[in-house]
């Protein structure tokens, strides 16, 4: 038996076939699950339904903007009506204004960090509200984060500064939620070049840099990021919450 087979799921964040989202969506769909996914505004939309449509005609595709409480809502009410129960949601959703990115983090501006918090961090607290009445069975919420959520990385800035709301986020969550039988985890990726981390200053450099210090001397694969999402959504592991699950090649362990 997959892994997931019989497991229903929605898949928040998947931009375009490099997607760090659709990696783990693949490997999901392999182990066993039906999924169902979501897309921000006309510009995905596109993408997201062609790379949807290669799991079935039928695979329900839903617009939701994660700043808007009646679409996270809508997204919902929708998964009610086509699967009843669900089990897994993945949230690899994050912005900040171009502007913040670049320069100095003392500069970032009101506005800028309330939309990097908003979008990034408070939207998996959304999520994971809608979400929880559908899992009665217990379930899995996944989120994405990045090492620059606990040590500075030059030019990532009010991003860190949010992923490191949506990873204490994330074992709030999980404290509220084991009652319920739903995990709450996060997986810290190393860098991966998807259309984010395009936007992120000397991102070049810092591909180059983790293969120089990382331990086993490379950057990590976007099978490998589907494949630690397919376990952290499965039974096997059922008594882990609360985590954020370092994913990089072992660059995090590295003090110089």
């Amino acid at each position: 038996m997959r892994l997931l087979e019989g497991k229903t799921g929605i898949v928040f964040g998947v931009a375009n076939r490099r997607s760090i989202a659709w990696a783990i969506a693949q490997a999901w769909a392999q182990a066993g699950a039906t999924l169902a996914f979501t897309y921000q505004g006309e510009r995905l939309k596109e993408n997201v339904e062609e790379l949807a449509a290669t799991f079935g005609a039928d695979t329900l595709i839903l617009p939701c903007d994660v700043r808007q409480d009646d679409e996270i809502a809508s997204v919902f009410a929708a998964l009610e009506n086509k699967f009843g129960t669900l089990h897994l949601l993945l949230h690899s959703v994050a912005f900040a204004p171009r502007d913040a990115l670049e320069g100095a983090f003392i500069n970032t501006s009101r506005e800028a960090f309330r939309i990097a918090h908003d979008v990034s961090a408070y939207s998996l607290v959304a999520l994971a509200r809608a979400a929880a009445p559908l899992m009665t069975e217990g379930g899995s919420i996944l989120g994405l984060s990045y090492y620059g959520a606990r040590k500075v990385v030059p030019h990532y800035n009010v991003m860190g500064v949010a992923k490191a709301a949506l990873e204490a986020s994330t074992r709030y969550l999980a404290y509220d939620l084991g009652p319920k039988r739903i995990r709450v985890n996060c997986i810290s990726a190393g860098p991966v070049n998807t259309l984010a981390a395009r936007g992120i200053a000397g991102f070049q450099d810092m591909l180059r840099h983790y293969e120089l210090k990382a331990p086993l001397k490379r950057n990590v694969t976007a099978d490998e990021l589907g494949a630690t999402g397919t376990f952290l959504a499965s039974d096997g592991a059922a008594a882990i919450t609360g985590q954020v699950l370092y994913v990089d090649c072992g660059y995090q362990i590295m003090g110089m």
